[in-house]
C-alpha cells in the first residue's frame, strides 16, 4: 500500500505564504510533490501589511525566482466609506495585486486601517489580521472566481494547539496542515535552510524568527519585543507614532515608548517583562 503524500493536495486550494522559513519549507515540498510545477487551481498568496521586514520581501522574491513559482502579492490600498454593493467592487476595503517592486514597505496598508477606525488593533480586536490578511485572501479567491476555497497553512507538528484551533473553526473552507501531518518540527526546518543555497536573512531562535511577520507586532511577547529593541530600536518608531496619533496603545499594559525606556534603563518597570508568550495570529513563520 503506497503512502499518501501530505503535500499533494487536491485543488482548488490556496497556499498561505507568510514569507517565513516554515511556509517556505512547506512551499518547496508542495512543489516537489508536483515535480516543480503547481496545478492551475493551486495559488500561492502573500498578504502584505507594509510592516514586514525588507529581508522577508527579499526572501519571497528569491522563492519565486529560484523555484520558478508564481506568488500572488496582495495588499489593501484604500478604504471607501461610501462603497455599496455585494461584489468585491462594492467592498469598503479595497485590495490590489502588487509585486516585489510595488509592494508597500512603510506600513501604508496598516496605517490606512488605523486612520479609518481612529483606534489601534489589540490582542482582542485584531482588525489588522482580519482586514490585511484574511479579508485580502477572500478578495483574491473571488478575483479568481472561487468562494470558500480550501487553504494550506504552514503549521508544524510542534504547534498542535494552533493546528487543532484552526481545524476546529466552523467554516465552509477546509484547512490543510501538511507539515503537521508529516510530523515536521522547527529543528527540521532550520536544518533544511542551513543546507539550502539561499535563506531568509533574519535571526532565528529555537522558537521563532525574531523579526518575522510584522516587525514589532504587538502580539509578540514583551520579552521578544525587548530583545528586538536591543537589536533595532529604530523599528519601534512607526509603532510609537501610531500610539501618539491615536493617544492609545497596542498592548493593554504598556506602550512602545515605555518599552524603549525600559530597554534604555529609564524605567523601573522591568517586572513587566515576564516570559510571556506571543499571541497566535493568522500569520505564521
Amino acid at each position: 500500500m503506497s503512502k499518501i503524500n501530505p503535500y499533494k493536495i487536491q485543488g482548488p486550494v490556496l497556499i498561505s505564504f507568510s514569507g517565513g522559513r516554515t511556509s517556505g519549507y512547506m512551499l518547496k515540498h508542495i512543489l516537489d510533490a508536483y515535480n516543480g510545477v503547481l496545478p492551475d487551481d493551486m495559488f500561492v498568496v502573500f498578504a502584505n501589511t507594509g510592516k514586514e521586514m525588507p529581508q522577508t520581501l527579499d526572501f519571497i522574491r528569491d522563492c519565486e525566482q529560484k523555484w520558478n513559482v508564481k506568488i500572488y502579492w496582495i495588499e489593501l490600498y484604500d478604504v471607501d466609506k461610501d462603497a455599496k454593493g455585494d461584489g468585491t467592487d462594492g467592498w469598503m476595503f479595497k485590495y490590489k495585486l502588487v509585486d516585489y517592486d510595488t509592494a508597500s514597505r512603510n506600513g501604508e496598508p496598516f496605517e490606512k486601517l488605523i486612520k479609518h477606525y481612529g483606534k489601534l488593533p489589540n490582542s482582542t480586536n485584531r482588525f489588522c489580521t482580519f482586514l490585511l490578511k484574511q479579508r485580502a485572501i477572500v478578495w483574491f479567491e473571488r478575483l479568481k472566481g472561487y468562494k470558500n476555497i480550501d487553504q494550506i497553512i504552514g503549521l508544524r507538528a510542534d504547534e498542535p494547539r494552533r493546528v487543532h484551533r484552526i481545524k476546529d473553526r466552523n467554516e465552509k473552507a477546509h484547512y490543510y496542515t501538511p507539515l503537521y501531518d508529516a510530523k515536521v518540527t522547527q529543528a527540521e526546518i532550520q536544518k533544511f535552510w542551513k543546507e539550502n543555497d539561499f535563506d531568509l536573512n533574519l535571526l532565528a531562535s529555537d522558537k521563532h524568527t525574531l523579526f518575522g511577520n510584522c516587525d514589532m507586532c504587538f502580539l509578540k511577547g514583551k520579552g521578544q519585543l525587548l530583545e528586538m529593541l536591543k537589536h533595532r530600536e529604530d523599528l519601534a518608531k512607526w509603532w510609537v507614532d501610531q500610539e501618539a496619533k491615536t493617544n492609545k496603545t497596542f498592548k493593554y499594559d504598556i506602550s512602545y515608548q515605555q518599552m524603549i525606556d525600559i530597554k534604555n534603563e529609564k524605567s523601573k518597570q522591568i517586572d513587566l517583562f515576564f516570559d510571556d508568550e506571543s499571541v497566535d495570529c493568522f500569520c505564521h513563520d
